[in-house]
């Protein structure tokens, strides 16, 4: 009896769950908890029972390796046969390359900011299996970045724009917009960067993102962008799953919460909102082949899924954002308004502009109905008569920023789209100024945080954007010039129209060699 083989029995998901994750932890003996975990109480968040997160995935880390493991080797070997085949020259149009420069530029580098605040979530939380979850996320959110650096790194052997990505980050002025919104959540508290990212914008605005943008990608033959989208895609569904169960799971533990996530949910909606105005542009303007509006796309991912999820969240004592009534009115309006700002400041961004054609000018009046042909298309028209006529018009002054959002006040008032929204607050006798009544609210609620801002066109005002050496008073200085060889912009190749741009000549040479002989 005593040779016999005792059968092993197999855990079951919950058991394994329950081994790797909560297995893990321990209580600390030669140091009081509250020393171990400071941070996770000066918020107000009242946690009761930390056995009460639960990944609804029950994922593991070593299954989470070999899952990861068997899609990058997928992944990978279309980025391989994308770069042996050229597939550069497989895109529609090299004008969609300006979409992917904006997104290496500006999206990218906030992947790099998401790994950092998870990994600082998941230190300060006391919770095993909230601490596992921020550290597979961070995990997810670096190999993204690393990913798309890959992919994207095979469009910087041929053009323009894609050098200097960490340097530009820091600097340009536009790019201050996603490097503002992840400065404010990683400098939050650890609930607070819980709400900002795995809810507002993985669950609420995730799909505005990347759903149509990759639908773009692939309608646009850019099968690189495509693959590392979708290689992306199902761990952004396993991050908006998190992101609902970490709210419940806030809101569950104790009443007094729920002031303090509306309050979050409040502030990061419409952060998150203004942020995506880029992505607006992009699908409205810089697809050569477009699949949706904007209009659309808000409409499908915001205003019937996210209207959905906050009527299930009303149980909880969750209302809709303070902004979703204004964000909703503007998705006929912000697309058209950020690409004029970027058509008229062209010469100072890391990425073409252009005039639409007149397809592309119909597409926008079937679209928009209501308001691109009564107030957009007369100025985008107007714009393109004066460059035929050799009068490309490129804005030479620097626009005032939001001390919130940091976009230039491009945005018009709700219900009036002929004014431009501008508000105003004085604090320490200091005047600051805002392109909306939520940008005012964020930051009556939190002065002495925005106060320290770092606004690009400020900085630049105080001389603080030239570089090393340079003369301001010398007679023959251009300041915008020394600007934009601060931000280590390519002069007249970055930057500016994109008829006749060395993109545009390179492209079409190219592609006319590989199709004829």
């Amino acid at each position: 009896m005593m040779d016999m083989k005792v059968a092993k029995k197999k855990l079951g998901i919950k058991e394994r769950y329950a081994h790797m994750t909560r297995g893990l932890g321990w209580e600390p003996t030669y140091q009081p908890a509250d020393a171990v975990f400071p941070y996770d109480k000066y918020e107000g968040i009242k946690i009761h029972d930390w056995d009460k997160w639960v990944d609804p995935f029950r994922l593991t880390m070593d299954a989470y390796w070999k899952y990861q493991g068997e899609k990058d080797r997928k992944l990978y070997a279309v980025i391989e046969a994308f770069a042996q085949n050229n597939g550069h020259l497989n895109i529609t149009d090299a004008r969609y390359l300006s979409a992917i420069k904006l997104f290496w530029q500006g999206v990218s580098p906030l992947e790099n900011y998401v790994v950092q605040g998870f990994a600082r979530a998941g230190r300060h939380f006391r919770g095993e299996a909230s601490r596992v979850a921020c550290q597979m996320q961070a995990v997810d959110e670096l190999r993204h970045y690393q990913t798309q650096a890959h992919s994207i790194s095979n469009y910087n052997k041929y053009y323009n724009g894609f050098h200097s990505q960490r340097h530009m980050w820091d600097r340009v002025w536009y790019l201050s917009v996603p490097k503002s919104f992840g400065e404010d959540a990683l400098t939050s508290g650890p609930f607070e960067f819980l709400i900002a990212i795995s809810f507002s914008f993985e669950y609420v605005l995730t799909n505005l993102l990347f759903v149509p943008f990759m639908s773009g990608a692939a309608y646009n033959g850019d099968m690189s962008t495509v693959t590392f989208g979708f290689s992306a895609q199902s761990d952004e569904s396993r991050h908006m799953t998190l992101g609902i169960e970490a709210i419940k799971f806030l809101l569950e533990q104790d009443p007094a919460n729920v002031p303090i996530v509306q309050r979050w949910v409040d502030k990061w909606f419409w952060r998150g909102a203004r942020l995506l105005s880029l992505v607006g542009m992009m699908m409205d303007y810089m697809l050569p082949k477009r699949v949706m509006s904007w209009k659309e796309a808000w409409e499908i991912y915001a205003e019937e899924n996210g209207g959905a999820l906050f009527r299930d969240l009303a149980r909880y004592g969750i209302r809709p954002p303070k902004g979703w009534a204004d964000a909703c009115e503007a998705k006929e309006h912000i697309s058209h308004q950020v690409w004029l700002l970027f058509y008229e400041y062209g010469g100072a961004a890391a990425f073409h502009t252009w005039s639409p054609t007149d397809d592309e000018l119909d597409w926008l009046s079937t679209k928009y109905p209501n308001t691109f042909d009564k107030y957009y298309r007369p100025r985008i028209e107007f714009l393109r008569e004066k460059h035929a006529r050799g009068e490309r018009v490129y804005q030479t002054t620097l626009p005032t920023l939001c001390t919130t959002c940091q976009i230039p006040l491009a945005f018009t008032e709700p219900g009036d789209p002929t004014k431009i929204s501008h508000r105003e607050t004085v604090y320490k006798d200091e005047k600051y100024v805002f392109c909306s009544d939520h940008c005012q609210e964020i930051f009556a609620h939190e002065p002495e945080k925005f106060v320290q801002s770092w606004l690009p066109v400020n900085q630049i005002y105080q001389g603080n954007c030239f570089n090393p050496g340079v003369d301001p008073t010398a007679p023959d200085f251009d300041p915008l010039k020394a600007v934009l060889e601060y931000f280590r912009f390519n002069l007249g190749r970055d930057n500016g129209e994109f008829d006749g741009s060395e993109d545009q000549r390179n492209f079409a040479a190219w592609r006319g060699q590989a199709s004829k002989n």
